[in-house]
């Protein structure tokens, strides 16, 4: 069986992967004085829990691949990713781990580090233009599909919702709306959608949704593109009386995307319906997996993964490997065509965290 994780050191796929590759003239492992190669993680973020989560991962699966971490954060400011890598490049590295939520800013900084052959892997976002060794992330697309047809099915296909979306800077932000919207188009187009730029903004996220619901009263679901708006929305719903059991008719559904702890007991007292499970677990494994690879001088092709994945091309240059994110949803039904897990469910990520 083709386990589609092919780790070949002859076959390349480009010429832009064999120079990310970077295992080149100067000794492709240099490392600290302990041995182990030093790879720089610029943390995106720490003002979510999703990002927090991510963070608390990184050490223990450094720890497993050997790598000696040297870690920042850009606090979703390009500039300052630009000078972390910076930092990182005067210290040495031989790998960089990036999650940088403007996409096409980051190009100029991906150009540098390739010229230097230092492999990139990219986490949750991919770069509009430019080469990585690998981007880890799950099929955004599949997040706005997924929301739609939970709230397709629960809306009976019709009504009115709010989707609450990233930052459309971002190819996540661009990818969930789209999906959403092209989903809705298609399969309930007697649902109407409002769409709000947030920016990933808590703050700006409760106020779109209390002005949409001014207007609009009788809106009956909310599509949060993260769990950046969780708190907002749960107190907008609870101002209005709004938040109240699944089974009342006031119950305005909502579906969030990330699987964080506090989405899942959400789930569970019945103040929100679902999630999308965004894995910040995986995130962190396969980000530091692919990485040591990349110093290995190991080579990817598109394919089907032992780890429930599939890798795909974006572009040349440019592999994905796009991570399983499982709907979850008090029931556990499937919602066309769409499975789901309960949220009590031991594989997700959210209920093992840990202390």
């Amino acid at each position: 069986m083709n386990r589609g994780l092919v780790l070949g050191t002859a076959v390349a796929l480009s010429a832009g992967l064999v120079t990310a590759c970077g295992g080149g003239g100067d000794s492709g492992t240099a490392a600290s004085g302990g041995g182990k190669p030093i790879v720089g993680v610029d943390y995106p973020r720490s003002d979510t829990d999703f990002w927090n989560s991510f963070i608390k991962y990184v050490p223990q699966f450094g720890a497993e691949n050997s790598l000696e971490l040297k870690t920042s954060n850009s606090q979703n400011d390009i500039s300052k990713l630009t000078a972390n890598v910076q930092s990182f490049i005067s210290q040495g590295v031989k790998g960089v781990v990036l999650a940088p939520q403007d996409t096409a800013a980051v190009a100029p900084t991906l150009q540098q580090l390739n010229a230097k052959k230092i492999p990139v892997v990219m986490v949750d976002t991919r770069p509009e233009q430019g080469d990585a060794y690998m981007v880890v992330r799950a099929d955004n697309r599949a997040y706005g599909e997924k929301a739609c047809k939970f709230l397709g099915e629960k809306l009976s296909g019709k009504g009115k919702v709010v989707m609450l979306q990233g930052d459309l800077a971002s190819i996540n932000g661009r990818d969930r709306t789209e999906a959403f919207n092209t989903c809705m188009k298609a399969s309930y187009p007697g649902i109407t959608v409002f769409g709000e730029a947030t920016n990933w903004d808590g703050a700006i996220a409760s106020q779109k949704l209390q002005t949409q619901l001014t207007a609009n009263p009788d809106i009956k679901g909310v599509y949060m593109q993260s769990s950046f708006a969780l708190s907002g929305t749960l107190q907008v719903l609870r101002q209005r009386g709004l938040l109240v059991p699944p089974d009342d008719p006031k119950h305005v559904f909502v579906i969030s995307n990330d699987g964080i702890p506090q989405e899942l007991k959400e789930i569970a007292a019945g103040n929100i319906d679902a999630t999308v499970s965004q894995p910040a677990d995986q995130y962190a494994k396969y980000a530091l997996y692919y990485t040591k690879a990349a110093i290995d001088g190991k080579t990817f092709k598109p394919g089907p993964t032992d780890h429930d994945s599939t890798i795909i091309q974006v572009r040349p240059g440019l592999l994905e490997d796009q991570l399983s994110a499982p709907l979850v949803t008090a029931d556990g039904a499937t919602y066309a065509g769409v499975a789901s897990v309960k949220p009590g469910d031991s594989s997700l990520w959210g209920n093992n965290l840990g202390g």
